[in-house]
């Protein structure tokens, strides 16, 4: 958006989202796929269910919590980075090329399994979604795998939670970002993750993470309490904490300094993607030295965007808008 200097990694499971709109629930039954859950698929079910959907036609989009974040603030002007793998295949090179087509440094290493994929039903009537993951080459990152020069340079370094169950890695790249003076955020991503990582989660909160984004269950697996205390709670853990309550808007928390922000307006019809995004504002924001609140109100605002698109990808119209109310949100302030 502008000649913003400052630059942000993130590291994550590089996965290409395949959305399917099915016109009735035949095809998750057939799976066994429960309606609006989110399963882990072995590689034979994963195949056999994108071949089978194939013929449908599908949509293709680079994804990832992670990635969504770091492909927004790449479309913000800040300079972004990324870390994964990938396997040799179709997928892994479409990955590749998403990522470059918005001037993304990929640090994209090769796996033995193919590529991962997130495969998402929306059916009818209300567009309700069902996830079938497939990780392969995404889950074979390895702490081995990280180099102190793939820090350097960089001001912010994004990690998802989807991670924390390989807890050696992220250890070993919190530990690397700290030594290159990054400011650390964290995206608790789901609650089954926070709920079986909590020990570890809080020690990494604790000791190096800098910038907490929760939505309202994942704030409550992390500190069993309701919405406001849960943030307070983790506020006393780190510099900045943000509880996302989705249509109600997030709250932000960082020391005395508490803000409640309303969710920017938008005519929701697929939610995919709104934290991802929402921390892409954010961290924009903050890396222009804007004040908490215009931080998550750049957030909301470009969430707002997103759950009005089917998938993570925010058309070039709305980008267009939300670039007009941020510049002049944030004209006030400079």
């Amino acid at each position: 958006m502008d000649s913003n200097t400052k630059s942000i990694l993130g590291i994550g499971n590089a996965l290409t989202d395949i959305l399917a709109l099915l016109p009735d629930d035949r095809f998750l039954r057939q799976f066994h796929l429960p309606k609006g859950s989110m399963q882990h698929v072995d590689m034979e079910t994963g195949d056999k269910i994108w071949q089978t959907l194939k013929p449908m036609g599908v949509q293709y989009v680079a994804g990832g919590s992670a990635a969504n974040t770091i492909t927004g603030t790449a479309i913000f002007g800040m300079r972004s980075g990324f870390i994964g793998k990938v396997g040799d295949d179709e997928l892994g090179h479409l990955f590749r090329s998403d990522q470059e087509q918005y001037g993304i440094k990929s640090t994209l290493l090769k796996g033995r399994n193919s590529s991962g994929r997130a495969m998402v039903f929306i059916t009818a009537p209300n567009a309700e979604r069902t996830f079938a993951v497939y990780l392969g080459a995404a889950l074979e990152l390895v702490p081995e795998d990280l180099k102190p020069e793939f820090f350097e340079g960089y001001d912010y370094f994004h990690i998802e939670g989807y991670l924390v169950q390989n807890q050696a890695l992220i250890r070993k790249a919190v530990e690397m970002a700290k030594k290159a003076g990054c400011i650390i955020s964290l995206d608790m991503a789901s609650y089954n993750v926070v709920e079986s990582n909590e020990a570890f989660l809080h020690d990494i909160v604790d000791k190096y993470v800098d910038i907490v984004f929760a939505n309202e269950t994942e704030a409550k697996a992390f500190t069993k309490m309701e919405p406001k205390e849960a943030l307070d709670e983790i506020a006393g853990h780190c510099s900045i904490a943000v509880v996302k309550i989705g249509k109600d808007g997030s709250m932000l928390k960082s020391g005395d300094e508490y803000h409640y922000i309303p969710a920017w307006p938008a005519d929701t019809i697929d939610a995919t993607g709104a934290g991802d995004t929402y921390a892409a504002g954010f961290i924009y924001a903050h890396s222009l030295g804007m004040p908490l609140k215009v931080c998550g109100e750049v957030g909301s605002i470009i969430a707002a965007k997103v759950v009005e698109v089917i998938g993570t990808k925010i058309d070039i119209p709305r980008w267009k808008t939300a670039k007009q109310e941020i510049r002049e949100l944030i004209a006030k302030y400079i």
